[in-house]
């Protein structure tokens, strides 16, 4: 080799050693920045926060900027490397007070993927665990770590041949366990984080045996970020189960109401043979509005949907149930998020957990199964601090027990009245589709029967009276040409 080329490359080598050790020297101020955050400090912007340089590109790019509270709360926590048990309404930003904490763990340090699995997210629904892959995506677009999405309805043989080269995944409980039993060579060992989130929905939906599973194949030098709606004596089990030395941030109970302060909410009551009629009136006279329409069965889902599309009310209808499948349900979740104005009618599929950008009014076209579900239902608006509409359709029967409930939640809820003048009757339209086709009879019958057995099942009976229902009223209105026998009434 010769003086000159030997004199460069000795000139290279000094510079990348040089870049190595400016490099170094960033990550040990950022940490030490990290560490010296005061608990008593109130930051507003994300730029305040000692953030690497590309996560805060990330967050500038998606347009994040002003902090909510939840993330005000736990972010300089969690980048202490604390674990965190985060009570928090839903729609309140939980999703970025974790998976920034979370990235720049893994920034800090200097993760790769020679280094393997560092963080796993475990969401209860696929759902909400492809909104949060897509959130990661866009805060993390300029980190060079990989990210992954393991959920049910997905070919397993294509997930296994990839999981092995994530350093971040987002799942479900479900399928995270049948890859560690499974899937040859995926190893947790070198975790850095793990973050359940909405942690009491994954108990409500029956996973605590398979967390406590995977939980068991975790390593325990690990931070854990716990967020939870509820603290409900099984969240603060798997809390004790998997937070160490953990710190307890909420901005629930600081709260007058269990709802935000920004959704107004109302109560309307009327006899059951009347509920469609007005709520299609409702549509007719809101063609400017984005939002969301709850019934308690998919077989009510589909009735009306399929109905009041060929009413041709003038604004775009959706419809969003169990019964679909997975990639039906994302499909129709984007396409709804999109549009700025639509109607979805939904069950309690979408009452917990997504997100749905910019929903004007909340609908809860049947009765909720207690106050619970009522909060989580009319949580899909009013988030982010922006306002939202609540309506909710009540039977004579249920009022008082529904009313008592609510309000010993803490719920503002004022009753109004529809206006006669402007509610009109579908009921010969609907007759006449039912006559004409006999798939629109059919879904009608079914709908019939579907609402009646969730009312005769539900638990509190103060507000689900079934025998007080009109049956043969209410089969009128739905346009059927008689009453459907059901065997669970006498």
């Amino acid at each position: 080799m010769s003086v000159q080329r030997r004199k460069k490359s000795n000139r290279s080598n000094e510079y990348r050693k040089l870049k190595r050790e400016q490099a170094l020297k960033e990550l040990e101020d950022l940490e030490t920045r990290c560490q010296n955050l005061s608990p008593d400090s109130i930051y507003g912007r994300f730029i305040e926060l000692p953030l690497s340089p590309l996560t805060q590109q990330g967050l500038q790019q998606s347009n994040y900027v002003e902090m909510t509270e939840i993330q005000r709360k736990a972010i300089p926590i969690a980048l202490r490397g604390r674990d965190l048990l985060g009570a928090a309404k839903t729609g309140s930003g939980k999703t970025l007070a974790f998976l920034i904490p979370l990235i720049e763990s893994l920034y800090r340090k200097s993760w790769s993927q020679l280094d393997g699995l560092g963080a796993l997210v475990i969401a209860p629904t696929r759902e909400l665990a492809v909104q949060i892959f897509e959130i990661l995506r866009k805060i993390g677009r300029k980190h060079s770590l990989s990210a992954g999405l393991v959920i049910g309805g997905k070919d397993v043989n294509i997930e296994q041949e990839r999981i092995n080269r994530m350093n971040i995944l987002i799942c479900t409980p479900g399928r995270l366990l049948q890859h560690m039993d499974q899937t040859v060579n995926f190893k947790c060992d070198n975790l850095q984080v793990l973050v359940l989130d909405e942690a009491d929905r994954i108990l409500d939906l029956g996973f605590e045996k398979t967390i406590n599973a995977i939980i068991e194949n975790l390593p325990k030098e690990r931070q854990t970020l716990l967020f939870s709606a509820t603290q409900t004596k099984s969240v603060k089990d798997l809390a004790r189960l998997s937070l160490q030395d953990s710190e307890y941030i909420s901005i629930v109970e600081e709260s007058k109401h269990s709802t935000p302060t920004n959704l107004s909410q109302h109560y309307l009551v009327c006899e059951l043979p009347q509920k469609l009629d007005i709520l299609y009136s409702f549509i007719k006279s809101h063609l400017q509005v984005k939002a969301l329409v709850f019934f308690s069965s998919c077989k009510q889902v589909r009735f009306v949907f399929e109905t009041f599309c060929k009413l041709h009310p003038g604004i775009p209808l959706l419809h969003l149930h169990g019964k679909q499948k997975q990639t039906k349900r994302l499909e129709i979740f984007n396409k709804f998020s999109s549009m700025k104005f639509a109607y979805l009618f939904a069950t309690d599929i979408a009452s917990r957990g997504l997100d749905f950008p910019a929903i004007d009014w909340v609908i809860q076209a049947d009765a909720p199964e207690n106050a619970e579900t009522y909060i989580h239902r009319v949580g899909r608006t009013a988030r982010y601090e922006a306002s939202g509409q609540a309506l909710l359709f009540l039977l004579t029967s249920e009022e008082q027990g529904m009313k008592a409930s609510l309000d010993r939640k803490k719920v503002p809820i004022d009753m109004i009245k529809a206006k006669s003048s402007k509610t009109f009757s579908i009921q010969n339209q609907l007759q006449s589709l039912c006559f004409k086709d006999p798939e629109i009879k059919y879904l009608g019958q079914k709908a019939f029967i579907s609402y009646m057995r969730s009312v005769y099942l539900q638990s509190d009976k103060s507000i689900f009276k079934v025998d007080e229902l009109p049956a043969e009223e209410f089969a009128a209105a739905l346009g059927l040409p008689g009453t459907p026998k059901i065997k669970f009434v006498k």
